[in-house]
């Protein structure tokens, strides 16, 4: 299983980004997937997720309202449209992907089975 991230960059406070995670080697329609992040000398943290398809979205409270979660089965591609960024928004973000992921434990990065390797959004005027 692999997952790719991209898209990331330096947006000035108001823009907006979209990332992209590719992922080859699994059903895609099968699996839940998420998006993370991690800001220097923080833990990483939940963004968003995807259960499935045409499933429940969740949201991390700091970013609901501006970040949209979506997924294109045929791309095997699953999004994170970010909007209205601000600078605590700096981050790696990592998606991530697994098949078995509940509700309880959508937000916990040790549920998850699979990662991308990153890329790195940043906020700065």
């Amino acid at each position: 299983v692999q997952l790719q991230a991209s898209g990331g960059g330096l947006v000035q406070p108001g823009g907006s980004l979209r990332l992209s995670c590719t992922t080859s080697g699994l059903t895609f329609s099968n699996y839940a997937m998420a998006w993370f992040r991690q800001a220097p000398g923080k833990e990483r943290e939940f963004v968003a997720a995807d259960r499935r398809s045409g499933g429940t979205t969740y949201y991390a409270e700091s970013v609901k309202g501006r970040f949209t979660v979506s997924r294109d089965n045929a791309k095997n591609t699953v999004y994170l449209q970010m909007n209205g960024l601000k600078p605590e928004d700096t981050a790696v973000y990592y998606c991530a992907a697994d098949r078995t992921i509940i509700t309880s434990t959508v937000s916990t990065v040790s549920a998850w089975a699979y990662w991308g390797q990153g890329t790195l959004v940043t906020v700065s005027s």
